[in-house]
């Protein structure tokens, strides 16, 4: 079956703070694609980090890019063997990963850290990867995860950041009557907090130096937010080795990560998930007599279905941390806010 090709407008990086809204062709294979039509997206901190820096990381725009990972739509057209129940005109929450499925990682049920990962709305290789920011994208039957009619798209648009949430408290192992501290309360250490009360966490401390950060914090299930720069209210964490079983470092702030060793309990866990300096200094020889366990937390595998579960069923309500929402014609004027962390959290694209 031929090729087929359509317009399609979108949203490309160019380079720093130059993002255009454009008219692109699209081509994809009707055997084998599925054609969504893009109703709504979630910018995310690459995608700012695309816009205010021309790069995330060390992936580094060479060429435009569209933005966007954290999306979903309505199918419009389905290859005739999907191999999945998919029908014209279900709602998808679309999996942004597409691991190449024959690596040894792969193979091992390790997709997440496949070297060879084609992540939509990325800058990693060379030609980059498109995003779904965008009127339609053409995905593989496998990255759709339908939900039901009923479910409210900007609810569901959270299903990527919950995904990585989730694979967090995966990393820690059983919550159940633990102690939990997250450090930073942005939009992914707030999804943290909510998973590890819904996991059976007995309290739950969240950490931010905002206080819109705080309150939103409260808002997604918190039971107390602390300032860390307050050291009156921290300095009771690091009595008798450490008061929290469990801590995930959600910021990326070197002074967070390095705080983690001291507030955590001896043979406790940290994850880290929070992406920041690409070098800091920690405590080494804390953490060694205290064995305490220390371990990253990379995007997600299977807790992308379990996310649009458990958004679909209303089991989580992130809509504390939507602030705002733009047709996608001000997509500048959404990242410009999205940039702002004294006033927004979480900013969607409204795109069909």
């Amino acid at each position: 079956m031929a090729l087929q090709t359509i317009d399609n407008q979108a949203c490309v990086a160019h380079s720093a703070k130059d993002v255009r809204v454009e008219t692109q062709q699209l081509s994809f294979d009707p055997a084998t694609q599925v054609l969504v039509r893009v109703a709504r997206g979630g910018i995310c901190g690459s995608d700012l980090h695309y816009y205010q820096h021309g790069r995330a990381g060390m992936s580094i725009l060479k060429h435009p890019l569209v933005l966007g990972h954290e999306f979903v739509g309505v199918v419009e057209q389905i290859p005739p063997l999907n191999g999945l129940d998919l029908h014209v005109g279900q709602r998808v929450a679309i999996n942004p990963s597409q691991p190449c499925n024959a690596c040894t990682l792969c193979l091992q049920g390790k997709r997440n850290l496949c070297r060879r990962m084609k992540f939509m709305g990325s800058a990693q290789f060379d030609p980059h990867v498109d995003g779904g920011f965008r009127d339609r994208v053409a995905v593989s039957p496998h990255q759709c995860i339908a939900y039901a009619a009923a479910a409210r798209d900007e609810v569901m648009v959270f299903a990527e950041p919950l995904a990585v949430a989730l694979h967090a408290v995966t990393q820690a192992g059983d919550l159940l009557g633990k102690r939990v501290l997250v450090t930073g309360s942005g939009p992914i250490g707030c999804l943290v907090m909510a998973v590890a009360r819904l996991a059976g966490a007995s309290e739950v401390i969240g950490t931010d130096v905002s206080e819109r950060c705080r309150e939103l914090a409260q808002a997604m299930g918190a039971d107390r937010v602390v300032d860390p720069l307050d050291q009156n209210a921290v300095a009771a964490w690091e009595a008798d080795g450490g008061y929290f079983d469990v801590t995930f470092e959600a910021s990326g702030a070197p002074a967070a990560i390095a705080s983690t060793v001291q507030f955590t309990a001896p043979k406790g866990h940290i994850v880290q998930l929070g992406m920041g300096a690409a070098r800091v200094e920690l405590p080494l020889g804390a953490l060694l007599v205290k064995e305490i366990e220390l371990v990253g937390s990379f995007r997600f595998i299977d807790e992308f279905t379990t996310a649009v579960r458990w958004l679909e069923s209303g089991r989580l309500d992130p809509l504390p941390l939507l602030s705002a929402q733009f047709p996608a014609q001000d997509i500048t004027a959404a990242l410009e806010l999205a940039g702002d962390k004294a006033k927004a959290a979480k900013v969607q694209l409204v795109l069909g």
